[in-house]
């Protein structure tokens, strides 16, 4: 008799007039399911009760859209939550496209699409307050995806690090400008991890790729005192040096994010910087997230990127290389990404939010500690109303191990007194094929853009 009493005979009131279009904020749309079996009089009922202005049923089974006033969104949908026969209520959040860029050989750049970019760019595209020092052979200053990156150029190979242009002839330290901070959106070329991010060209190896650890302490201390607050270091050695060391520990104590490759050895022995404490370790896997054959790896190895033919500017052109050296400028593009997003935040936190939204792949906790990068959960895209908000919560937890301290060198290290020992540049011996910039044609399809470049994603399946 209770529940009789309840039901409340009224007459259908579905508005065949459209509804408020996703660009009127103040719609006031809300998403109700009533349990199966639920009888139409009674919706009805709850309809009325609520003041609701239009109705109308969704094509899932007992799910409807009503529209009521906007001040009165939120006590509705806690009405609707509190009524036995109401599977759930919600808002009717607006979701928008995603962002692609125009670069025409961005289809072909698989390590984006892998490490989600395209979704956290919707977050954050970087900012012009955040340089990334690409310490290595120099930035051509004149390529065309690069240019107008540049917030500086030096050589440290020279004593003072004095300004100077460079062309790079070894391509190496451009190819990995390119990734983590090449001009984006902008018709030409690839795109880069931190679109607005700048660069600073800062030559700590020579043209042909070795240099001193000399030079490179020279050029990291020039960086973290010229206002850097990224720096790529894909290069290294297996000799320990104390001034590399001290020079790593001078830019952490200065807030630098300090991102290394963790050497392509295929070892899990030692390479510096990547090994020192004060340091982001960055091992490579390929596109099925396996740990690049040539990738040195072990409990010293923070976190993973994408490192097999990897495609970026080069040289004068564009080229695919290989190696950690390509896998490290992801994580520094997303480092410059993090930090223009939390300007407040300091190298501390954002080191832990890079490894703490790592995605846990095969050989997590084995080859590295944290596992493969994620810019959309290092952005947290996934609860961000601003761009993917979901009726349906989406579980973005992936197991994380227990985040290890990499013990500092003690005096089981021995230095090895000579200063003249060449950093094994990374890769060593790449193929360097000029990409032809040809972009798949997408077959029409009911499913999400992204499934023509990333057909592996779970919401491709």
């Amino acid at each position: 008799m209770l529940l009789i009493s309840l039901f409340v005979f009224t007459q259908g009131k579905t508005d065949n007039k459209a509804f408020a279009s996703p660009s009127d904020e103040k719609s006031g749309r809300i998403i109700v399911k009533f349990l199966a079996l639920t009888p139409g009089f009674y919706k009805d009922s709850v309809f009325q009760k609520n003041q609701v202005a239009r109705e109308e049923k969704l094509l899932l089974a007992d799910t409807h859209l009503i529209e009521v006033s906007e001040s009165s969104v939120g006590k509705v949908v806690k009405a609707l939550k509190r009524n036995f026969l109401v599977d759930y209520a919600e808002e009717d959040y607006i979701a928008s496209k995603t962002l692609v860029p125009d670069d025409p050989y961005f289809s072909s750049q698989w390590g984006l699409a892998k490490i989600e970019a395209p979704q956290a760019w919707e977050v954050s595209k970087g900012s012009v307050n955040v340089d990334v020092a690409i310490v290595d052979t120099g930035i051509n200053v004149n390529h065309p995806d690069l240019a107008s990156k540049l917030a500086v150029s030096v050589n440290c190979t020279l004593s003072s690090c004095p300004a100077q242009n460079t062309t790079d002839p070894d391509g190496h330290g451009t190819h990995v400008a390119g990734i983590a901070s090449a001009v984006t959106n902008n018709a030409n070329g690839i795109a880069g991890v931190s679109w607005e991010g700048r660069l600073m060209s800062v030559k700590a190896l020579s043209d042909t790729g070795s240099g001193y650890y000399s030079w490179i302490s020279n050029a990291i201390v020039w960086s973290a005192d010229n206002g850097a607050e990224v720096i790529n270091l894909s290069l290294g050695g297996s000799s320990y040096s104390w001034t590399l060391e001290n020079a790593i520990n001078y830019a952490w104590g200065k807030g630098v994010v300090v991102v290394a490759a963790a050497g392509n050895n295929g070892s899990n022995f030692p390479f510096y910087p990547a090994y020192f404490n004060n340091s982001i370790a960055v091992a490579a896997v390929d596109k099925s997230d396996k740990k690049a054959s040539f990738s040195n790896y072990g409990w010293w190895v923070d976190v993973a990127a994408p490192g097999v033919s990897i495609l970026s500017t080069y040289r004068d052109n564009y080229g695919e290389l290989s190696g950690t050296s390509m896998a490290s400028p992801f994580v520094s593009g997303l480092a410059g990404l993090l930090k223009a997003h939390n300007p407040s935040w300091n190298n501390v936190k954002i080191r832990n939010k890079v490894e703490s939204s790592a995605d846990a792949i095969a050989g997590t906790g084995t080859n590295w500690v944290h596992g493969r990068i994620n810019l959309c959960k290092a952005l947290d895209c996934y609860s961000s109303s601003e761009v993917t908000p979901s009726p349906t919560p989406i579980n973005t937890s992936a197991p994380t191990p227990t985040n290890t301290t990499t013990p500092t060198p003690t005096s089981t290290h021995t230095p090895t007194p000579t200063q003249i020992s060449s950093p094994t540049p990374t890769p060593t011996s790449l193929p360097t094929p000029t990409p032809t910039a040809v972009i798949p044609t997408p077959t029409p399809s009911n499913l999400p853009w992204w499934c023509v470049y990333i057909p592996w994603h779970y919401t491709c399946q």
